[in-house]
């Protein structure tokens, strides 16, 4: 066998890998939006769910798996860019530096059911902070951390050195030159991160259910007060989030019509999912652009 031949022979073989996986990931979305679409209906996004009865909805599902998702991204996001700045910036090559990286990849490994339980025996018992909003963010910031950091490391490492150069060559600090210079270069790489972090936190169940609860507990969106039970923006109360959700009424088996609200609630997050990644790639090219000076 000639090269020529050889080129395209492997050539179509990756085609044809790449033409499976999309077809793989075609089909298992066009079923669930085909299966769920026909579900979702604007009674369905703005009532609260029911347990005995048929025609319940998924409104304090939908903004707990939000307010958690916001909740997680302001606790790991801060350490997460800290720490992938270190490591690509300042972190010198000893036998700490590769202990922290090993560190970083046993945590993005661990199971998210040992990390409930994790949370749910030190958080939730041990703190005594009880099955609330908060514990299952803390608890999610352990997936989140490792995923970020080696992101935002590996989107500063892609940085051209020339640029680290170019602007030490101008009299910028150190510091100067990461803030000013590589953090924007590295923008889209980090808004990426970002996404992939939000997609698991916002599809996450297992660590939820031993640290967030399973209760749909009560919300009167009038009260705007953090520190009252009622209230949305209460950290302390248990939440159920439309993942969560999804897992209970089809393990339970006492709603009448589990099987149609399921279905319209793994729609509703697959699409909350697609819509959050197209809005992040568009508003990470907009930031290159802004911050680059690209678009002049």
């Amino acid at each position: 066998m000639d090269s020529k031949t050889a080129n395209k022979l492997a050539l179509l073989t990756i085609k044809l890998i790449a033409g499976i996986v999309v077809v793989i990931l075609a089909f298992l979305l066009g079923r669930i939006l085909l299966q769920g679409v026909p579900h979702i209906s604007w009674s369905f996004l703005t009532k609260p769910s029911q347990e005995f009865i048929a025609g319940g909805g998924i409104v304090y599902q939908l903004f707990n798996s939000f307010y958690l998702l916001i909740l997680t991204l302001v606790i790991s996001f801060p350490i997460s860019l800290g720490a992938g700045i270190f490591l690509a910036e300042y972190a010198p090559k000893n036998w700490f530096t590769e202990v922290i990286r090993m560190a970083i990849e046993i945590l993005s490994s661990l199971p998210s059911v040992v990390v409930g339980l994790f949370g749910f025996l030190l958080f939730v018992v041990q703190l005594k902070m009880g099955f609330s909003i908060l514990a299952g963010a803390i608890a999610l910031t352990f997936f989140n951390l490792p995923l970020l950091t080696r992101n935002i490391e590996e989107s500063l490492n892609a940085v051209s050195d020339l640029q680290r150069e170019a602007g030490l060559a101008l009299g910028l600090s150190k510091w100067r030159t990461v803030l000013k210079v590589i953090i924007p270069e590295a923008l889209p790489g980090i808004i990426t991160g970002i996404v992939l972090g939000a997609g698991r936190v916002f599809g996450e169940a297992a660590a939820l259910i031993y640290t967030a609860g399973q209760s749909a507990s009560t919300i009167d969106f009038t009260n705007w007060n953090p520190f009252d039970a009622a209230s949305p923006l209460n950290w302390s109360r248990p939440a159920e989030t439309l993942a969560v959700h999804i897992w209970k009424i089809n393990s339970e088996g006492i709603m009448p019509d589990a099987a149609a609200v399921s279905a319209g609630t793994s729609a509703v997050l697959i699409i909350v999912v697609l819509i959050f990644n197209l809005s992040a790639r568009y508003l990470g090219n907009r930031l290159y652009r802004k911050f680059t000076a690209a678009d002049k």
